[in-house]
């Protein structure tokens, strides 16, 4: 199936309603900041950036006039020091910013800003994007339902997140991946598998190899391989299932045949019992603030009618469960998906939801 059959063709950026605009604030993700994301639309000029082996990264490097940049660096300092810090101007004379960089390719258009501590040379990239309410219900789930906690903060129109590190997988499974070990491919096809789930469950879709990052760790005499996603605005605005589904993006069918090479059925079977697992007791661990989350998701407006529609449809006819049928939105089909998982992670049978492909 191509990709423009796969997916819209735009996907439009929704508001904060009022009502998640305070469950942010409650849980200290909005903070005032001194600078907005059309501040940084005022560059006068920029040059495209290239990677180490001259190929154009889709990135460019902006440059400001003269009297906006001292302030623009300026007010970039300051919000390093409220994101990371105790938000005092006692650290900016050890700060540089050494470039911003923009993109025009995708839906967020973000900048990229690295600041450098001049001290050690360690620096931290920050991510300065349009809100959009996909996006914060997308990050909000990834750091309660993954392994892994996210940073990030919004103010008004705003939102600033930090870089999560990694090998992008389109790099990864170019450069990387045919010097791995048989082992290492073995545990990278399992990842995958783990991470297919996931996005799945929680309705992340758009999972290219370029919207997540491979994350090797070394480990004694080994190295262990990770995949996390990077890219969170296609959270429940798609009405095709397979949207969800990372193995069905041509971009990936090199991890998917991994998959079928490195694991057997029985293998991915369990695999995904174990994500669904680990998922339900997540669920479960975060309780209120996962409800909350849940409940204001089903009052807003993330998606189209259509969309919503033919999702909950075929996630009836996946699950055999009958209260897809009733979602009037998509924050109702994400509530009964989550359900789901939690009553039937122990006994449901797994291979009614294995697609052949694997």
């Amino acid at each position: 199936m191509s990709e423009e059959k796969l997916m819209s063709k735009k996907k439009p950026a929704y508001p904060i309603s009022k009502e998640l605009d305070e469950y942010l604030d409650y849980y200290n993700r909005k903070i005032e900041i001194p600078i907005h994301y059309e501040d940084l639309l005022r560059f006068s000029g920029s040059v495209a950036v290239y990677d180490a082996n001259d190929e154009d990264t889709l990135w460019v490097r902006v440059y400001y006039p003269e009297f906006d940049r001292d302030e623009i660096d300026l007010a970039l300092k300051r919000v390093y020091s409220i994101f990371v810090s105790d938000g005092s101007d006692s650290i900016l004379q050890y700060l540089n910013v050494d470039y911003v960089d923009y993109c025009t390719f995708g839906n967020s258009k973000p900048f990229r800003i690295k600041v450098r501590n001049i001290l050690n040379d360690n620096y931290t990239l920050l991510y300065v994007k349009k809100t959009d309410a996909s996006r914060v219900y997308g990050l909000e789930l990834e750091h309660m339902l993954s392994p892994y906690n996210l940073n990030f903060v919004i103010y008004e129109n705003t939102l600033i997140e930090e870089h999560i590190v990694g090998i992008p997988g389109d790099l990864f499974i170019k450069n990387n991946l045919p010097e791995c070990s048989s082992f290492d491919k073995a545990q990278i096809a399992k990842e995958f598998v783990k991470f297919n789930e996931r996005c799945m469950i929680r309705l992340l879709g758009d999972m290219r190899s370029y919207n997540y990052v491979v994350v090797p760790t070394h480990d004694f005499d080994s190295v262990v391989y990770k995949i996390r996603a990077i890219d969170f605005d296609q959270q429940c605005y798609e009405g095709k299932l397979k949207v969800y589904r990372p193995q069905f993006f041509k971009e990936n069918n090199v991890m998917v045949d991994l998959v079928q090479n490195k694991l057997t059925i029985n293998s991915v079977e369990q695999y995904i019992l174990e994500e669904r697992s680990i998922i339900a007791k997540r669920i479960l661990s975060w309780g209120r603030r996962l409800k909350l989350l849940l409940e204001i998701c089903r009052k807003d407006k993330i998606s189209t009618p259509e969309n919503t529609e033919m999702l909950k449809t075929q996630l009836q006819e996946l699950t055999g469960d009958i209260k897809f049928r009733d979602s009037k939105n998509m924050g109702e089909v994400l509530t009964y998906a989550l359900d789901f998982v939690k009553r039937n992670y122990e006994d449901v049978s797994m291979k009614q939801i294995i697609e052949k492909k694997f």
